[in-house]
């Protein structure tokens, strides 16, 4: 038989909760979930007891931020009736995907 699993207060955690959300539900939750560093599990409790979800910097919440990031450059970009979006914001958003590429030694393009 398995251990049982314990969280750090040494609780068991023997009850399933679930429930269903839509395929956009989902991936949003799952960006976020990417973004925090944190297990989805622990993710999902943590916001269902309205408890701090503290982001740890780690190579997995490193690579899933420049990922984001570039996905938000990519959209802005696509835009074309971007009269709310001015040139600054893309600017300040591609400095920010060029910096990320150049802590792990890239030229800012994912190469």
């Amino acid at each position: 038989m398995s251990a049982k699993n314990r969280d750090n207060k040494n609780r068991w955690r023997n009850i399933t909760v679930g429930f269903r959300v839509s395929p956009e539900e989902n991936e949003l939750i799952n960006k976020a979930v990417a973004l925090s560093g944190l297990p989805k599990q622990e993710y999902c409790y943590r916001r269902c007891l309205n408890q701090d979800v503290v982001v740890q910097g780690n190579p997995r919440v490193y690579k899933a931020l420049k990922t984001e990031l570039a996905a938000v450059l990519a959209e802005l970009r696509r835009i074309e009736a971007g009269n709310g979006i001015n040139d600054e914001l893309l600017n300040v958003i591609e400095l920010i995907t060029v910096i990320l590429g150049g802590l792990k030694g890239e030229d800012g393009n994912g190469e």
